[in-house]
């Protein structure tokens, strides 16, 4: 008998009358753990960390919106298809967000609040980009605690067991007996996703540390993100089995993924020609610095 993955069987907790959603909880820890962690790279890049806090106020609604609308926009059936229920739309508690409309409107928010807290767009996007991976790796366990978008049927060592779901409790369907209703075991394509995200995040703050091949201008860690995100996003897309519309054969997000990829290729590019050179973080100068003076011959 091989060991599986277990899922948890309820992913709604109840104080009073309030509900704390684990789907939420985990979006909101996401979000908390990428503005501290942004604050700190863009003080590091002599930037003022408390800023990231102005420009957040921007961005992460414009993002929660954004992903939403994305959500929505690429799988209506469900809100405004035969049978459908638009209201559903507004749900967001039961799960449906979609990263590339969280991220292009969720950009559209930071550039606004930069504005406002006079904060170099450029200089927050690299500050911003191995932490965004993180925030998205820890959002993915929201999908863990409502048993959804996992892949295709294994029994491999690391397969995940998956629970009938009743998105509207929040919790496992349970038999007469009281026991939750298992599905089977699955691929579980949320822990592929938070782990090429979290090394995805090392890479890039490896790639940030100094410049190089890869990082000569402001802004081109972020489109470096974009790359670096599709290329596994793509991939794991298509292990997944859960409903989505297709084009051409392929799932949507897979198209949006290989979208996404080019234009982080062309941006990457762009700005190497035509953009400002990339900021040295203040701790990696000061740790050069403090070396070269040590390597210095003596008088």
């Amino acid at each position: 008998m091989f060991a599986a993955i277990p899922s948890p069987d309820q992913g709604v907790w109840y104080l009073g009358p309030f509900p704390l959603r684990a789907y939420a909880l985990c979006i909101l820890l996401g979000i908390v753990v990428a503005t501290v962690w942004t604050g700190r790279r863009l003080e590091a890049r002599g930037g003022d960390r408390d800023a990231v806090l102005d420009v957040a106020v921007w961005a992460v609604p414009f993002g929660i919106v954004g992903g939403r609308l994305y959500h929505v926009a690429s799988s209506w059936q469900p809100y405004f298809g035969p049978g459908g229920h638009p209201v559903d739309a507004l749900k967001i508690w039961q799960g449906g967000l979609g990263i590339w409309g969280a991220v292009a409107l969720g950009a559209v928010g930071a550039w606004i609040g930069c504005r406002r807290a006079g904060v170099d767009y450029l200089t927050l996007a690299d500050s911003l980009a191995p932490p965004l991976l993180a925030a998205q790796a820890i959002g993915r366990l929201g999908n863990w605690f409502n048993n959804e978008l996992y892949g295709a049927p294994t029994d491999a060592p690391w397969a995940l067991e998956i629970h009938a779901w009743d998105h509207a409790l929040g919790r496992a369907t349970v038999a007469p007996d009281g026991a939750p209703v298992v599905l089977g075991t699955f691929h579980p394509t949320f822990l592929y996703e938070l782990l090429w995200c979290l090394a995805a995040a090392a890479v890039l703050v490896a790639v940030g540390r100094r410049r190089g091949p890869l990082y000569r201008r402001q802004g081109q860690l972020m489109a470096l993100y974009l790359v670096a995100y599709t290329m596994g996003r793509g991939v794991i897309e298509n292990v997944r089995i859960d409903e989505a519309n297709h084009v051409l054969g392929l799932r949507l997000n897979v198209w949006t993924s290989v979208l996404v990829l080019a234009f982080g290729l062309a941006w990457w590019w762009w700005l190497g020609r035509r953009g400002r050179p990339a900021i040295e973080p203040h701790r990696e100068r000061v740790g050069s610095a403090a070396a070269d003076a040590a390597s210095a011959p003596r008088p």
